[in-house]
Parts: structure tokens; sequence; C-alpha cells
């Protein structure tokens, strides 16, 4: 990390460049992850970060050279472990803003095991989740998120491998704050800002573009001309609606399942669409797993529902067991059994 004066003086407000290492940025020409960085670099000091009090965590990937980029502390780890190092780093000091950098391959698959729990124990720190549905680093092999039918080297008549679908996974981790966000969408810091305001494990799926192995992939919802009738972006406490408002969802009593219905004349609670609440866990899985085309996708905080976190359940526990004793270490190494190896004479 460099010099961070003077930003690095307490209480001082940051810009954008303050994030900003002298490290140059290399990403495949078009990159999504380039929009992706400028919107943390953006979020940073919007949320009152300070460079020396954050961390950023990454596995292996395309994805994973994000510590590099920000002028903060980091570790680059190994594939799927991010989960693992950063638990680490927040159980040392848990005053640290920690932030999990991982995509669909090092998230999902190696290290689904590791993401799993670090979702479960809620973790206060941002986990971002570049999807692109695609091994980049590693020249384009199928991901857990690949669709099927996906052409790629390890794939060439098509994957035949059922996708993964990432909030979903979260959500049946038992994740407490639910996300999503588009690379190069202007509602991105604003997901980023709530992620970081939510006390626990903010998970976040970024749909990002690799223009190399998998372009266009979500071009049917992210390009502008199809935003409209594609894209539904959430928000607590107003009505699920999009295409204008011309169109919304709203249960089907009989089948207590989702609906698309027509709004007309704005009007929509008389066509019965129904009003988003985020802490309603039920809801957020059917707005997740909502099959694209025959509905829009969901977009922006998705489920947001706070519980007690991992590292102030262990300080706590910590703190309680250690109340009125003094710390001997001498005293803890001699206790128990003990023994002295003593030098035998040499015989010669």
């Amino acid at each position: 990390m460099n010099d961070m004066t003077p930003p690095n003086i307490p209480g001082a407000k940051t810009l954008p460049k303050d994030w900003e290492t002298d490290q140059e940025v290399r990403w495949c020409p078009g990159c999504g992850d380039y929009a992706i960085l400028k919107a943390v670099q953006r979020t940073m000091p919007e949320i009152g970060g300070r460079p020396e009090n954050t961390v950023f965590v990454s596995g292996i990937g395309c994805s994973s050279r994000f510590p590099y980029y920000m002028e903060t502390y980091g570790f680059h780890t190994i594939h799927g472990r991010a989960p693992a190092v950063a638990t680490g780093v927040k159980l040392a000091n848990p005053d640290l803003d920690v932030w999990i950098i991982t995509g669909d391959g090092d998230g999902l698959s190696i290290g689904g095991n590791h993401t799993m729990h670090l979702i479960r124990r809620n973790l206060d720190c941002q986990v971002l989740l570049f999807n692109n549905e695609i091994y980049g680093l590693t020249k384009g092999q199928y991901s857990p998120t690949s669709r099927v039918g996906t052409r790629s080297p390890s794939t060439p008549f098509g994957s035949v491998d059922r996708p993964a679908n990432p909030c979903a996974f979260a959500l049946g981790a038992g994740g407490r704050f639910i996300a999503r966000g588009i690379d190069v969408h202007k509602n991105l810091p604003t997901v980023l800002k709530a992620a970081h305001a939510h006390k626990g494990t903010g998970f976040v799926e970024i749909f990002q573009n690799c223009i190399v192995y998998n372009d266009d992939v979500f071009a049917p919802f992210t390009e502008k001309k199809n935003a409209g009738a594609a894209q539904m972006w959430v928000e607590h406490g107003k009505p699920l609606l999009f295409e204008g408002g011309s169109k919304g969802l709203a249960l089907d009593h009989e089948r207590l399942v989702l609906k698309v219905v027509d709004v007309a004349e704005g009007d929509w609670q008389a066509a019965g669409v129904i009003v988003h609440d985020q802490t309603n866990r039920g809801l957020a899985h059917m707005l997740v797993e909502m099959p694209f085309g025959a509905f829009p996708m969901a977009l922006g905080v998705i489920f947001d529902d706070p519980a007690p976190t991992f590292e102030s359940a262990v300080v706590t526990q910590n703190a309680e067991a250690a109340q009125g004793k003094k710390p001997d270490l001498q005293k803890l190494l001699s206790s128990g059994q003990t023994w002295q190896v003593e030098k035998e004479p040499r015989v010669e």
C-alpha cells in the first residue's frame, strides 16, 4: 500500500482518486470489471470509508486482480479461499471494513463450500460476486453458472450441466442480505452502499460482461433497448413494476407463485401488484428464481433482514471466558502433563 497522506488524516474526506493505486489496470479492453472498479472507488467516499481501515480480499480469477487497484490493504489469496482469509482478518480486527471479491467460478465451484459457510455464519463483510457465466482467466471453460448449451473449450458440443443460481444459493445458505447489480449500470453504487450499510454478510451478484469469452450473454436484459421490459429494480415498500409501470408482479393465490400482470392507467393496486418487502425471505426466493424471459430480471436489494454477526458472537464469547482471569502464558504452557528431556551421557 502506498503513502496515503493526506486522506490518511483521521476525519479527512476522501475522493474517488484517493482509492486508486499506481498500478496499471490490466483487464481485457471492454471488460465489465473496469466499470465495477470505478463504481467501488466512487462508492467508498460516499460511505465514509477510510483506506487505512479497509481490506479487499480476493481469490483467483480475472476479478481477483481487484486488490491491486484499490488503495487499501488487500490479500490476493488462493482459489476459492478468500472467505476463509477474510474471516481470519475480521476476527483478528473486527473494526476493519472487509470486502470479498470473487467470481462465479472462484466463489461457487472450488470455493462454494467456503462461500456457504461464510454466509451462514453471517460475517460482517461485503461479498461482490462477479458473474460472467464463464471462466475467463483460464480461457473460456464453462463455469457453475454457465447455461445449458454453452459452447466452450471444455464443452465444445454445449454444456449439459444445470447452472447454479448465485442468489438462490446465498439465500439457501441462510444469507441475510441478497442483491443484484449490473457492471455498467448507474444503480450499482446504490446497491453497494446498501450492502455496506447492512450489518452482516452482504452478498451482491454483479452481472459482468466477459467481452472475450462470453460477450453479450446478458444483453437480453442489460442492453438499453431491452432494459425497460427486461429489468425490474426492486425497492422496499414500492410496488413491483417494470416496463415503465405498465406491467407488474402479482401473486397467483391458487398456485402461490408470481405472475406478470398488465397495469392500466397506473392503477397497480387494481391490477393486484404486490409491494416489495425486503424482509420477506419467501418473496426473495421467488424473485431470484423467476425464469428470465417470461419474467423480468429482478435487480437491486432483494432481501435485507439483519441478524447478529459471527465476529460479534466470537468477541463476546471470548470476553466472557476471560472475565476475571489474568493472562499467564507461562502457567498455560506449564499446565497439564509436562516432562523434561535430559541429555544422556555419551557412550564412547
